[in-house]
């Protein structure tokens, strides 16, 4: 579909090929100054609510323990925790903790880094399927003490815990799963 030209600096120019409609911004017309452009980056301050079952994984790494939830009809143990099962939709509300060892399901080893810069020692990223949650379950969590090489599908691994007094309630409360 094609849009009738448009008026551009008292001039008849047909818009680009793109046929979104307005006024098209060139660059010169910004180098020129006819048009301003500003870039901001915001910084908000915000709290958001985890929840029940977030709420209680996140106390449970606080304490040194991760926390799932069982459900009563499947009988699955769900990491991290839910609050009703996705399968077959029952409520959840059995608390259970499982092991901070567990098994590589799946890993990357990524030469870049959180700002896409190219990093020399790569960063391993691993899901981590937990002694017992159900098979399936587990989380994302980092690999460290390990050479990319040594890494495998189906590896053991336990959590490096942050001292006690460093953790406050996040899954960065473990440091990384090293091989057991």
């Amino acid at each position: 579909m094609e849009h009738d030209p448009v008026e551009h600096n008292n001039s008849k120019s047909k818009r680009s090929s793109n046929n979104y409609a307005g006024i098209e911004v060139r660059e010169d017309d910004l180098r020129d100054g006819r048009y301003m452009s500003i870039r901001y980056s915001a910084r908000f301050r915000y709290r958001w609510d985890t929840g029940i079952a977030v709420g209680r994984f996140l106390e449970g790494l606080r304490n040194g323990k991760i926390v799932g939830s069982r459900c009563k009809v499947c009988k699955r143990v769900l990491v991290p925790p839910r609050i009703f099962c996705e399968l077959d939709f029952a409520q959840v509300d059995e608390w259970v903790y499982v092991g901070d060892t567990g098994s590589v399901n799946t890993y990357s080893i990524s030469y870049i880094d959180k700002q896409a810069r190219r990093i020399s020692n790569p960063v391993i990223v691993a899901v981590i399927e937990l002694d017992g949650a159900s098979q399936g379950m587990g989380i994302m969590h980092l690999l460290g003490e390990v050479r990319p090489e040594d890494v495998h599908i189906g590896m053991r691994v336990k959590a490096v815990w942050k001292s006690r007094e460093e953790r406050r309630g996040a899954i960065t409360d473990i440091m990384y799963f090293k091989p057991l």
